[in-house]
């Protein structure tokens, strides 16, 4: 074996564990988000909330997206991604822990401040680990070890509502009924319980988290500062691409249609087909097993077809499922709305990767862009829970998604496409 060799053996052993450890990352964000399927209807039912009121879940996620991209970014320029993880990691068990507080007061809005808390720790994660992993290995893979640690999101949407509804569903749910017929000391009682519920879940979470801190902390890692390279990029000539507004349009639709669907899901089905929230748990699980297998599928067959034409096959087929969720009946809306997440799969990183097409030295600021545009999925959901309780039907306020994919279709069929002055007029 000569030394070059034996160097660069060295080295992928060197990057083995801290790959795992951020890779563990993906897995945690994907895990905890996948959990609000669960807690949404539970909490709903606990505290006798309308569609409106439950939908502040989300909105209380992905705020926290919005007013926390830019801190995130500055202290990953400052002090490095490491710091950043471990400050995430800190802020993500601080939130989990907070819920049993939370179930101590029996108050709706201490559960929010925790999910805030909980999602503020996220956005530093989520924007140190995708760069992260990029370091973590030779240049030339980087792509593939990136595909790799994002295909462990896809698997915790697989497994967290699962789990969820093991332990934080557990029991026989009462129906809207039986709640309003209770007496006040049983339906204080009954708060209690439903409110207690979530502890073990959160809490051992939690646990996890600070375990998961303190390797990043007593691990050895490779630490890299964003240094200022003298761009003089600013957001008003990023604003200049048509292409950038569209994708950032197109993205803040997209994810409020993907948290309407998804976080909505159990709440959905119950209605349309008529079954239990413990039985609804397994479709939300093959919900995000479907939303999983709908990346490594668009993936392949992006190789023959050009990536906006699939996001527009892709954003017709979401619509004609979702016209089935909201106008159908019984099982079929089940798996049209399984469908839905099939096909929302790829949206995200074909809307992304085609809004920063050809940018050159915008592309920096357009993806802080894009990505705070995900405060969709805060914004849109108050929009479903709205037209729900207007109507007395969930399946109404589907609605909502069926216009957001509206709008990225016509993103890919028009909004992509570059600008005279970028620097590449295809992606």
């Amino acid at each position: 074996m000569t030394p070059g060799s034996t160097k660069v053996s060295s080295e992928r052993k060197s990057y083995l564990f801290p790959l795992i450890l951020v890779t563990s990352l993906f897995f945690f964000w994907g895990f905890v988000h996948n959990l609000d399927p669960v807690l949404i209807p539970h909490l709903r039912k606990a505290f006798q909330l309308t569609d409106l009121e439950s939908s502040l879940v989300d909105f209380s996620i992905f705020i926290a997206y919005f007013l926390m991209a830019i801190p995130a970014g500055n202290v990953m320029r400052k002090y490095g991604y490491k710091s950043g993880i471990i400050l995430g990691l800190c802020l993500f068990a601080l939130g989990a822990f907070l819920f049993i507080p939370a179930a101590n007061t029996r108050m709706y809005i201490f559960f929010l401040g925790a999910l805030f808390i909980i999602a503020c720790g996220l956005t530093f994660l989520e924007t140190a680990a995708n760069p992260y992993v990029t370091i973590l290995g030779p240049p030339e893979t980087a792509t593939r070890r990136l595909n790799f640690s994002q295909s462990f999101n896809g698997l915790a949407a697989f497994i967290a509502p699962i789990v969820g509804g093991q332990y934080i569903l557990s029991g026989e749910p009462l129906t809207d009924t039986q709640i309003k017929a209770l007496s006040s000391q049983d339906l204080n009682m009954y708060i209690t319980q439903e409110s207690a519920s979530v502890k073990g879940p959160y809490l051992v979470l939690g646990i996890i988290i600070v375990v998961v801190m303190l390797l990043f902390v007593f691990t050895k890692l490779p630490d890299v500062k964003q240094e200022d390279d003298g761009d003089p990029s600013k957001i008003s000539n990023a604003w200049k691409h048509k292409h950038l507004r569209w994708a950032i349009a197109a993205q803040f639709f997209y994810v409020g249609a993907q948290v309407c669907v998804l976080s909505f899901f159990i709440r959905f089905i119950v209605v349309s087909a008529g079954i239990t929230e413990k039985n609804a748990v397994f479709y939300s699980g093959l919900a995000g097993l479907a939303f999983m297998l709908g990346r490594f599928v668009g993936t392949f067959f992006m190789k023959f077809i050009k990536p906006n034409r699939l996001l527009m096959i892709y954003a017709a087929l979401s619509m004609l499922l979702t016209l089935i969720a909201i106008f159908g009946k019984g099982s079929i809306t089940i798996y049209a709305l399984i469908g839905v997440a099939f096909f929302m799969s790829i949206m995200f990183p074909t809307i992304f990767s085609l809004g920063i097409a050809g940018l050159g030295k915008d592309t920096k600021i357009a993806s802080s862009l894009i990505v705070m545009s995900i405060v969709g999925g805060a914004i849109l959901p108050l929009g479903l829970g709205y037209i729900s309780d207007l109507t007395h039907n969930i399946q109404y306020g589907y609605l909502v998604p069926l216009l957001c994919f509206i709008v990225v279709f016509v993103f890919g069929m028009y909004g992509w496409k570059p600008s005279g002055n970028t620097l590449e007029k295809r992606p």
